[in-house]
């Protein structure tokens, strides 16, 4: 393995925490990802099956497809921003460029030109999609790397990713009432407003030209952080496909990134499976209008909760313990609202009781949901010190496209998990009036999204059992980072505030 020779240092060395302000400006971004979330995992494939009526399995192929040019293309913008050296820094350049092609994106994805045969339907699903993705990985890349770069301290790194995920939820469950309410409002032509054509060529460029305040909103308010970030001291080469497979080659050897890379994997599959079919147990199984679905965005108190008990729950578990605890209550969940109405003990659709029930479930998902990502971004943290003592290199921005590339699989291989089982299991017709769907059909729909999908989510949970880094030993990993710049600080009086030195093949891990 080919060990880098660069060095890295601060600027500035931070006196005392990250304080609040960056904290928020930083988590603005957390914004952008999840209305691209959002918009993709929720209506995407219900737009293109159901409205347009395309083949909903070859929709799914589609979006699947254009993930796999994202595989490509994450790594490559992760091991280009690692080495970048410009005025502003490694991150923000990237971050500025990507704002406006994620609009069109957005845009084009929910606008295609009408009387399109379905082959050229989705042939344009796959480029939007494409663009779309790859220009969100040009922003979110560099915005995770920063996160890591703030603090090397175990406890503020969770503290951080905290505020990136409650704003971010605020934010994002704000715009999603408001579409509820006022783009796919039911009206007497299209009832419920989710079968609305004309909302989605509204729905395009209103959350894209959300994403793009909320991009240069984050990137301009943390550009004064731009001095304590980690910058390279040489000049870096120039970039070459073969730096950036030994970059990413290079992380294969670190089996706790592994664990946690495959593990986020399958769990996006799974989760963007569940978004996908949401909207059709919403609408043809719990028989819910979107003047009722505004409601769901009262989760924002789970994910209150969330912020408010990580605290307390992190003092008295490790990061692993939470992420475990937190997987196994979802699966719990996850198979028991559907299977108490498959048993008939729950009330009948278009009750209040109801809608009450689904309401405080989606509460309790979502405070599992936060514990769950906010453990799994802090634990990556941790992994990439480890990386550090390993091999000598900061690799922030690899990283970050693993993690980028985990979260756009929720859209791409949950929707054709989604498609697959819609067209092959549950035999979905491409239009249906919801008064008039077959009870058989959506029996199998239940079953589908309340059982076997959740029972899934055992393979991520076995997989984050094999985690390894405590506490104690991401301690032990610091105080070896520390003597080794000290050391290196000392051999180098022009660099006082080194921040990374090279370790020989073979060295010592702790």
């Amino acid at each position: 393995m080919s060990i880098s020779g660069g060095l890295y240092r601060r600027d500035r060395v931070r006196v005392g925490k990250v304080s609040i302000a960056t904290k928020i400006y930083q988590a603005i971004g957390a914004m952008p990802e999840a209305l691209k979330d959002f918009a993709f995992s929720t209506f995407l494939l219900f737009y293109y099956n159901q409205v347009l009526h395309v083949d909903a399995f070859k929709a799914s192929v589609a979006i699947a497809l254009a993930l796999t040019i994202d595989a490509a293309v994450d790594p490559v913008i992760g091991s280009f921003s690692d080495h970048l050296r410009t005025r502003l820094g490694r991150r923000h350049p990237l971050m500025y460029l990507s704002a406006i092609p994620i609009a069109v994106g957005l845009y084009l994805a929910f606008s295609p030109p009408a009387a399109l045969p379905e082959a050229l339907l989705l042939i344009w699903l796959f480029g939007s999609v494409v663009l779309t993705h790859v220009s969100m990985s040009v922003f979110v890349v560099p915005w995770t790397a920063l996160y890591a770069e703030f603090s090397d301290d175990y406890a503020e790194r969770t503290t951080i990713v905290t505020y990136r995920y409650a704003v971010g939820w605020l934010g994002s469950l704000a715009f999603i009432a408001c579409t509820w309410r006022f783009i796919f409002a039911s009206t007497r032509a299209y009832n419920p407003g989710q079968l609305n054509p004309h909302a989605y060529a509204l729905f395009g460029p209103v959350v894209g030209a959300t994403i793009v305040a909320a991009i240069l909103a984050t990137t301009y308010l943390t550009r004064r952080e731009i001095p304590y970030l980690l910058q390279p001291v040489a000049e870096t080469p120039s970039f070459s496909f073969r730096r950036v497979w030994r970059d990413v080659s290079s992380t294969f050897v670190n089996r706790d990134f592994l664990i946690l890379f495959i593990g986020a994997l399958i769990t996006a599959g799974i989760t963007g499976a569940t978004d996908a079919l949401g909207l059709y147990v919403n609408t043809y199984f719990w028989g819910l209008a979107p003047e009722q679905l505004q409601y769901f965005s009262l989760a924002i108190l789970g994910a209150i909760a969330g912020f408010v008990s990580l605290g307390f729950i992190g003092r008295l578990f490790d990061k692993k313990t939470v992420l475990l605890g937190a997987f196994g209550l979802l699966l719990a969940d996850g198979i028991g609202v559907i299977s108490l109405r498959l048993l008939h003990v729950m009330p009948a659709n278009g009750s209040n009781v109801l809608l009450v029930i689904l309401v405080i479930n989606e509460i309790i998902r979502t405070w599992l949901s936060t514990l769950l990502g906010i453990m799994f971004v802090s634990m990556l943290a941790d992994t990439i010190d480890l990386q550090e003592l390993a091999t000598g290199r900061r690799q922030e921005g690899v990283f970050a496209a693993a993690l980028s590339f985990s979260g756009k699989a929720t859209a791409g291989a949950g929707a054709i998990i989604a498609g697959f089982l819609l067209q092959n299991i549950v035999l979905w017709p491409r239009a249906v009036d919801p008064r008039n769907v077959d009870p058989h059909v959506v029996t199998r729909l239940g079953v589908v999204t309340g059982i076997l999908v959740p029972l899934l989510l055992l393979i991520p949970f076995l997989l984050g059992s094999r985690y390894t880094i405590t506490r104690e030993k991401h301690l032990l990993t610091r105080e070896a980072l520390e003597r080794r710049r000290n050391a290196a600080a000392a051999r180098d009086p022009a660099h006082l505030d080194l921040e990374m030195a090279v370790t020989p093949p073979g060295a010592s891990h702790i």
